[in-house]
């Protein structure tokens, strides 16, 4: 992969610069560590490469029935959930003044790039592209810990759905600038599917494994979800449940984690 790599260096290179559009759109990439580069998103010093192209095709069920299912639930849920909309802007604008959405460039299906949309759960002055495990201060408010412990903040993401930006269920969207993850999820094909709200790592503990593991269950996923129609049906119905099993059990969505919860249980 390496020699790889460094015959492509001079063809296809992709730095962290949130204003351009990704040139690794559709492209395999590998992550390459370099000195030279800035701290990335995921606290490692690199950037990614491109190894050739994707040659990925969605099957009947991703391409018509899964997406069908994304646009009757996220409809749904966009006018079931509305009331819980009005009530979390108000409690945002009352304990932090400033906008009651976020948005933050986050990495598509295909190594592309969309915007993500979530409700403010952080202070104003916080950095955009920073995951939170990474802050000396995390900046949370008091309405923001209680909707994230709800994962009340990841529900505005249903007009995202809507759009066509995310699946309900598939790899939770990388940061743009997380390219270890980025690159990790692309040796087992996760990114040549639709990110989603919630997915397999995320019921298998949460966002707080190792990014290797990580990538591996979103690889299995990917895996699954091509595998046939009936496999990716059933797949996406198995997360779908567990997941709200785990919403219903407060255990929410931590995102960005990069092994806290291996540390934390070694200790």
């Amino acid at each position: 992969m390496s020699i790889i790599a460094k015959k492509q260096r001079d063809n296809d290179i992709y730095l962290n610069d949130p204003d351009e559009q990704n040139p690794l759109y559709k492209k395999r990439v590998i992550f390459i560590e370099d000195d030279n580069d800035p701290v990335n998103a995921d606290g490692k010093k690199g950037h990614l490469e491109a190894t050739g192209e994707s040659d990925y095709r969605p099957n009947f069920y991703e391409k018509y029935v899964k997406r069908a299912i994304d646009v009757i639930l996220s409809f749904g849920g966009l006018i079931v959930f509305s009331p819980i909309y009005a009530i979390t802007a108000i409690a945002i604008k009352i304990d932090d003044p400033g906008p009651v959405f976020f948005r933050q460039k986050r990495i598509a299906q295909g190594n592309g790039f969309f915007e993500l949309i979530k409700f403010r759960s952080m202070s104003v002055n916080t950095p955009d592209n920073v995951p939170t495990h990474m802050l000396k201060n995390g900046g949370i408010t008091k309405v923001g810990a209680f909707i994230r412990k709800h994962s009340i903040d990841e529900i505005s993401q249903f007009w995202n759905i809507f759009r066509g930006d995310m699946s309900v269920i598939g790899p939770r969207p990388a940061l743009w600038n997380q390219d270890y993850l980025t690159a990790e999820r692309d040796k087992y094909g996760a990114n040549d599917v639709k990110p989603g709200l919630t997915g397999l790592a995320q019921i298998s503990g949460r966002d707080e494994l190792e990014i290797e593991v990580k990538a591996k269950l979103d690889g299995e996923y990917a895996k699954k979800l091509h595998e046939s129609s009936w496999s990716g049906f059933k797949t996406d119905a198995d997360v779908f449940i567990k997941s709200v099993f785990a919403v219903l059990g407060s255990d929410g969505v931590v995102e960005g984690g990069t092994g806290a919860m291996k540390k934390e249980t070694a200790e």
